[in-house]
């Protein structure tokens, strides 16, 4: 049985009070001996614990780095991530009727998407284990955070990506900071099987989110949120609605909320909602919730325009379904077409997202429609990718221009003067 307490003694596996735990069988391991991915006795998914929890409200700075009390390290290597803005959308809580809607917009990240915020903590982890190479499959964000770290940090990097499905924004990244980039004859999720072999031989350290330290970083999503919406409205959101891709981010702020718990930071009752969005091409999370099932059935054949979030089996289902059904939330698939409308709608609140990114506020709206979203309920959406990461659906959603000829009248009559 899935075991997400926090609570325990503190075995003697653990280095400077942090340690990894089993979420199934409770094994221990060290925390930066060696490269430890998934439990040895079980085979399930590990999780960072530490010996005490943290509430935040005295302590200064901003970012990622802020949370370092909540952190296996106490720096990261760093482009200064994190601290993200909490914008207002008006205009979407005004045609969707709830109570409160703020836009967490992650695309705000140094390589424009919420990745960044755990290759802080996971390449740092990487250079006190003493690994050479770092390695990552990606359907383009991870890749380009991968990247950057990795050049800040000096670190060989090997991206597998999935051949032809890779946003041309995300594939620049990743070419510009000087990656080794494998396009593979396969989808992401065999591009993931192929890099997981790699780092079971030793030949490459693993910072996928199946690595339990990149979520740590992650997981910063889920305070910053916490706090910015409290400062703004002087309460904590009902609800967090956020695309899901290999569920790593449900996972993460499912656990920034069971540590400020444990903190006594906030009390239980007041941890927010978390719903998951995918897209319907690519659903197996919502396939498994809706069927009460504990695990996925991995999807061989997926499809959809929202290119981050196209995977068949997320990883971190293990952790997020539990997560999910932990606050009371749910999962809802939507179409193509409705992601799309979702982004012209945040852009016509000023806010640019890839159409991933977009997943959130389209299921908000169709739960919304439904009634599984009340009037009444304070709604955070994530968006985890800026505009620019996808140009060519950007401008696809977007106005065509008009060719006019060299003269002001001419553009006065097409401007509609």
């Amino acid at each position: 049985m899935t075991d997400l307490s926090l609570s325990g003694p503190v075995p003697e596996v653990a280095e400077d009070g942090v340690w990894l735990a089993c979420i199934e069988c409770g094994e221990t391991y060290a925390p930066f001996e060696e490269p430890t991915y998934e439990c040895d006795a079980c085979g399930s998914l590990l999780e960072v614990r530490y010996d005490e929890y943290h509430d935040f409200d005295s302590v200064a700075g901003e970012g990622v780095w802020r949370y370092a009390p909540a952190l296996p390290v106490d720096d990261g290597v760093t482009i200064e991530e994190g601290n993200t803005p909490l914008y207002e959308a008006p205009s979407i809580e005004a045609a969707v009727d709830v109570a409160d809607l703020r836009i967490k917009h992650e695309g705000m990240n140094p390589t424009g998407s919420f990745k960044d915020r755990g290759m802080t903590v996971g390449v740092r982890v990487a250079e006190r284990i003493g690994v050479g190479r770092l390695a990552c499959a990606s359907t383009g964000n991870t890749s380009a955070a991968l990247s950057a770290y990795g050049a800040r940090a000096n670190k060989e990097t090997l991206v597998l990506l999935p051949e032809g499905n890779v946003a041309a924004g995300k594939l620049a990244q990743a070419s510009l900071h000087g990656a080794t980039m494998l396009e593979v004859e396969g989808n992401f999720d065999d591009c993931l099987d192929i890099v997981s072999e790699l780092a079971d031989r030793g030949e490459v350290y693993l910072l996928n989110s199946l690595n339990p330290f990149r979520l740590e970083g992650q997981k910063t999503i889920g305070l910053e949120i916490i706090e910015q919406f409290r400062d703004q409205t002087g309460s904590l959101p009902d609800r967090i609605v956020l695309p899901v891709g290999n569920a790593g981010n449900t996972a993460a702020l499912h656990k920034a909320f069971r540590e400020l718990v444990a903190a006594g930071a906030i009390e239980e009752a007041e941890v927010p909602t978390l719903t998951g969005v995918q897209a319907a091409g690519a659903a197996p999370m919502v396939e498994a919730i809706e069927n009460g099932w504990d695990s996925v059935t991995r999807w061989e054949d997926v499809e959809t325009r929202a290119t981050a979030i196209r995977i068949g089996e997320p990883v971190n289902a293990p952790k997020a379904i539990p997560a999910i059904r932990q606050t009371g939330g749910t999962a809802v698939a939507v179409e193509d077409e409705e992601i799309t409308a979702a982004q012209r709608e945040l852009a016509q609140d000023g806010i640019g997202v890839e159409p991933a990114s977009a997943a959130s506020v389209a299921g908000l709206r169709k739960l919304r429609e439904a009634g599984e979203i009340t009037a009444d309920e304070q709604v955070v959406c994530l968006t985890t990718g800026h505009l620019l990461k996808d140009p060519d659906a950007a401008a696809e959603a977007g106005n065509d221009p008009t060719t006019v000829p060299n003269d002001v009248d001419a553009v006065l009559d097409a401007a509609g003067d």
